[in-house]
């Protein structure tokens, strides 16, 4: 069986508004710190490592590990899932496109989008390996 759902809208703000535009797109972005020039998740206007406020969109590699999981058993279930991406950060997203007896901590995936009940597009994540975008 396949793990899939429909996520719920995210809320849309003034600091995470540029995110959700890119998600329509089908493009994933990380905001990173000029100051210090690294990424940080969850999407703020500061940097919440050295605190400067000078911080940027940037397109992030949609490719990561698997961190962290568990498997809600439904029809279909859900998979919530932290990934760790590429760039360093960790996200909580969900995996999709997948048998949940095949899903391993540490296996590689990628970022895709899936839309939510009210429409709005959702970076989720899939095994890399089985990209069905």
């Amino acid at each position: 069986m396949s793990a899939s759902a429909t996520p719920s809208a995210p809320l849309i703000a003034p600091e995470n508004r540029e995110f959700w535009q890119a998600a329509a797109a089908g493009r994933l972005l990380l905001r990173y710190c000029l100051a210090c020039a690294r990424p940080h998740w969850y999407p703020r206007a500061i940097c919440p490592r050295c605190f400067a406020a000078h911080t940027e969109w940037r397109p992030a590699s949609g490719s990561g590990l698997l961190y962290s999981y568990t498997v809600v058993n439904g029809v279909p279930p859900v998979i919530p899932a932290y990934v760790q991406l590429q760039e360093g950060v960790t996200l909580l997203s969900w995996l999709v496109h997948c048998d949940p007896a095949q899903v391993r901590i540490g296996m590689p995936v990628s970022a895709t989008f899936v839309n939510s009940a009210q429409g709005q597009a959702v970076p989720v994540f899939q095994p890399a390996a089985d990209r069905h975008t």
